[in-house]
């Protein structure tokens, strides 16, 4: 047979104190408002001891701050958006939040389900890399109140606090690294999808190869669909290879399509080495694992996070609506 859970009523009369007190208690507020150091600790034992545990959704209708934040991104497995999703949970954790995180899929439709889903539970911020699609649901929660900052992917039509990186320099830079060391049917293996981060990188690969005087070959640019299967990706990337033999050196955009195309070189017996260059666009352990070593893009995940916390903190703390902010960090080449 169940037990019923005590509730705060039932601590309060344990207790001998107020329901007031307890809850001041259990909301950090206890010397605030001069409650003695004895009485906290019986209110605590007492909670430990009958295994109370309040009730978030009821706790931030009644004061308006759940202290949670939710964080949106396309895939939470990819090594660039974990990297980041941990980096704000330390810094909000510090400040006395906890983080939801959720995965779309790049789906809108996802997205969708996700706001509403934490609009239910009384989130009190959200921090999301947008897929194409969702800036009514975006700006609706804007429209709420509710602090929202935009990082990676940047939506036009949304106004909203922003961080991202400057994907055109760190595509032109690693591009120009490749020429500069006498590689001229340079690769890149891209991402089919429209948004400002994927194009920005083409822009850049293709302004680098233009500064040096290289045509542009529409033929070495594969654009990968973003819903393939991994083997299907492989598979383009081998026909790519063997179909352009005069290739020299190939800039993967994304690290996921890097980790796709060292299998297929692999898989040909095809090395990495003065002959054949490659650069990866985000690092992981998997590129200074790999022999040789991978250079690759670093996007710089301590500075996006710190600056994505900046923003968020500024509009949960502001007393009145602040200037819309964007926030452009620098990319960093490691060379291997």
């Amino acid at each position: 047979m169940s037990t019923k859970a005590p509730s705060i009523k039932d601590i309060a009369k344990k207790a001998s104190v107020s329901i007031t007190t307890v809850s001041f208690i259990i909301n950090g507020k206890a010397i605030e408002k001069n409650i003695s150091a004895a009485v906290i600790k019986r209110v605590e034992d007492i909670i430990i001891e009958e295994g109370y545990k309040p009730n978030q959704v009821a706790r931030s209708l009644r004061t308006g701050n759940s202290q949670i934040i939710a964080l949106i991104v396309e895939d939470i497995s990819n090594s660039f958006f974990a990297g980041i999703a941990r980096l704000i949970e330390e810094k909000a954790y510090k400040k006395g939040y906890k983080i939801i995180f959720s995965s779309t899929d790049n789906f809108p439709g996802k997205t969708t389900e996700l706001i509403n889903l934490f609009r239910s539970r009384q989130v009190d911020a959200y921090i999301i890399s947008p897929a194409q699609g969702t800036e009514k649901d975006i700006l609706g929660i804007i429209e709420e109140g509710k602090p929202v900052v935009l990082f990676d992917r940047i939506l036009p039509e949304v106004k909203a606090n922003y961080v991202g990186v400057d994907h055109f320099k760190a595509s032109h830079a690693a591009t120009s690294h490749f020429i500069k060391n006498s590689k001229q049917n340079i690769a890149l293996v891209t991402v089919d999808i429209g948004v400002d981060q994927i194009t920005d990188r083409q822009a850049g690969y293709k302004q680098a190869l233009t500064d040096h005087h290289i045509p542009y070959q529409e033929s070495l640019v594969l654009k990968i669909p973003f819903s393939q299967s991994r083997a299907e990706t492989i598979d383009q990337l081998v026909k790519l290879f063997m179909e352009n033999e005069k290739i020299d050196a190939v800039l993967f955009a994304t690290n996921y399509l890097a980790i796709s195309g060292l299998t297929a070189l692999k898989m040909m017996n095809k090395p990495v080495n003065d002959s054949f260059s490659v650069i990866a666009y985000d690092d992981g352990d998997v590129f200074k694992l790999h022999t040789p070593q991978i250079s690759a893009v670093e996007q710089p995940l301590e500075e996006i996070a710190e600056n994505i916390i900046s923003l968020l903190f500024k509009q949960l703390t502001a007393t009145e609506p602040a200037a819309v902010q964007q926030v452009i960090v620098p990319a960093k080449l490691i060379l291997r």
